[in-house]
């Protein structure tokens, strides 16, 4: 989750669901993980996705509580974790990549191009004092998170359901996770997963 502070826009780039699930699906009980090395956006994270499923009568757990801020935590930890808490799934979700992105407005001038006469010296000169209206070019500049958010069944790590997004954060972090997370979470119940 390497969302930054920047109305967050998040979409569903695709998803997948286990065929061969079975009765694994729906999941009552989920840990909750967010990988990243910024202990603040992994724990606002888990707590809005907690929240999310909360809504939906799932019972959610922060990975946070039981598993360290500072590194990858060692697979024996994790699933005494899990047996600790009683989930039957785990929800895992990284960032894959941040890009950049410049958008350029060319901007807009009303008004005669030129001066009277519309031609050589004078014109040109006159063209400069007749734009009746200028707006000059703008530059934006946005980021495009790709995430991938995975879940799991608990007992024999099996793949129930997979999908990618992408966010574009525009404002703080806490609503561009909040957004993120309910629009994971809306996705996991239509596909009946949770």
């Amino acid at each position: 989750m390497a969302l930054t502070s920047c109305a967050a826009s998040t979409a569903l780039n695709a998803q997948w669901v286990n065929p061969q699930a079975g009765n694994r699906m729906p999941v009552k009980s989920v840990m909750v993980m967010g990988i990243n090395r910024d202990a603040t956006a992994r724990r606002i994270y888990e707590d809005s996705m907690v929240g999310q499923l909360a809504t939906r009568g799932v019972k959610a757990v922060q990975s946070y509580k039981s598993l360290p801020d500072d590194g990858p935590a060692e697979q024996k930890a994790i699933q005494a974790a899990l047996t600790g808490v009683g989930a039957d799934a785990v929800l895992i979700s990284r960032t894959i990549s941040v890009t950049n992105q410049v958008r350029v407005s060319p901007g807009f001038i009303a008004g005669y191009p030129w001066g009277y006469g519309f031609g050589g010296f004078y014109g040109y000169y006159q063209g400069f004092w007749s734009a009746a209206y200028a707006i000059p070019p703008t530059v934006y500049t946005y980021q495009n998170v790709l995430v991938d958010t995975r879940l799991f069944d608990a007992k024999e790590y099996v793949l129930l359901w997979s999908g990618s997004s992408t966010t574009v954060p525009t404002t703080s972090m806490q609503q561009t996770l909040q957004e993120f997370a309910k629009t994971i979470s809306d996705s996991l119940a239509r596909d009946k997963a949770i």
